[in-house]
């Protein structure tokens, strides 16, 4: 896939290659493509990774320069993601904080919290988790249940979080909490952040079916945090927490359409060495999963045009998330059956291949970021209109 940005950013995207063919070595390039949003794979050469990057100046493209960032518009970030996926660069270690949390406070936080945090996400010195998920409250996030009270000049944090990614680095976790306790569902709720080294945190991993321990479970009991570390305003932490979910999807789902891309051309590879390609049966299968991924393409194409115009994109960003995922699932299983005894034969100590890792790790993409089911009332209500789903 090759894209022009036009004349403007030429001479950034040239910059951007270079600087990627010179770094892009040793150590590195023998993990290209390594790692996801859920793929803790070669953690400790991603974090070198990102710190190579930090050096270059390359993390917080456009993140305003008095955080550490170039200052450079949206066009140079979706340019820096483009070409950092083309060349199948590893996945970051730092995406919670780079992808999320840094352009929330950017957003929503004050000008303390962001010379606080911005600069050391940047320089790759503090890591961060998301803590948004409960046991009870997970596509429905307004049924969270953790809560926290103000004492003096903290907040005194309990409950529990679960599915943090990447949860057993993390130095910080931002947590939606209730602190209203007369409050339901998504009003009196406050985003707020969290120190993980003190007693009242207990960060357990959760072993995944790829056997990585990405995810992780967190329990809060009497954990404290600084009366001032509250993102937004208190009791709207509903609203900052749509924002972090919102933002710049359509700059995060290039690179995971760049690897679907590369997956379905392996697919093919694979079609043609065993021969599939003769049974028609099969050779429709695999001319629709090629055609999936141009789908994906030209609508990711649609909303960065909608982002750059400066416009809100429109439906085609609500139904991208379920499209790509549930078509992920379907590729991943294609590939699995081609391959036929050898897909199902792990390596020893349960090593797997990535074409394994792909297909098992994609059985979540329908789950997290929102369940197919809560996408499908959200496309059903909000984009064609239908009656709202009753609820209990």
């Amino acid at each position: 896939m090759e894209l022009d940005f036009g004349p403007a950013v030429r001479d950034f995207r040239d910059e951007v290659r270079d600087w990627l063919a010179d770094h892009l070595v040793g150590e590195f390039a023998e993990n290209r493509g390594v790692g996801g949003p859920t793929d803790g794979a070669a953690w400790e050469v991603r974090l070198a990774w990102d710190r190579e990057l930090s050096a270059g100046g390359w993390l917080g493209v456009g993140w305003p320069q008095e955080y550490g960032g170039r200052g450079l518009g949206l066009l140079e970030e979706i340019v820096f993601e483009y070409e950092y996926a083309r060349v199948n660069a590893p996945y970051r270690a730092t995406v919670n904080a780079l992808d999320l949390l840094g352009p929330m406070l950017l957003k929503m936080g004050s000008e303390t919290q962001k010379k606080r945090f911005l600069p050391p996400i940047l320089a790759v010195e503090e890591l961060w988790g998301q803590g948004f998920s409960e046991p009870g409250a997970g596509s429905d996030l307004a049924s969270v249940r953790t809560r926290a009270e103000r004492d003096g000049d903290e907040w005194v944090v309990s409950g529990q979080k679960v599915w943090t990614s990447f949860g057993i680095h993390a130095d910080w976790v931002y947590v939606l909490t209730r602190t209203d306790p007369q409050s339901a569902r998504h009003k009196g709720l406050s985003l707020l952040l969290v120190p993980t080294d003190q007693p009242g945190v207990e960060i357990r991993p959760i072993r995944n079916l790829a056997g990585q321990d990405e995810f992780a479970e967190i329990f809060l009991s009497d954990a404290r945090t600084g009366a001032d570390m509250v993102v937004g305003e208190v009791g709207q932490g509903w609203r900052t927490a749509m924002a972090t979910l919102g933002i710049e999807r359509g700059t995060t789902l290039l690179p995971q359409q760049l690897t679907f891309e590369r997956e379905a051309e392996a697919l093919i590879d694979l079609a043609r060495e065993r021969g599939a390609l003769d049974d028609p049966m099969l050779r429709r299968r695999i001319v629709d999963a090629w055609i999936s991924v141009r789908i994906m393409r030209t609508t990711n194409l649609r909303t960065i045009a909608e982002l750059t115009a400066g416009r809100t994109p429109g439906a085609q960003a609500t139904t991208a998330k379920l499209y790509a995922s549930t078509r992920h699932q379907q590729l991943g299983q294609l590939a699995t059956e081609l391959a036929g005894p050898a897909g199902q034969i792990v390596g020893e100590d349960y090593a797997l291949d990535r074409r394994q890792r792909s297909f098992l790790l994609a059985l979540a993409e329908t789950i997290y970021g929102g369940s197919s089911e809560i996408q499908r009332n959200i496309i059903g209500e909000q984009v064609l209109g239908l009656p709202k789903e009753p609820r209990p």
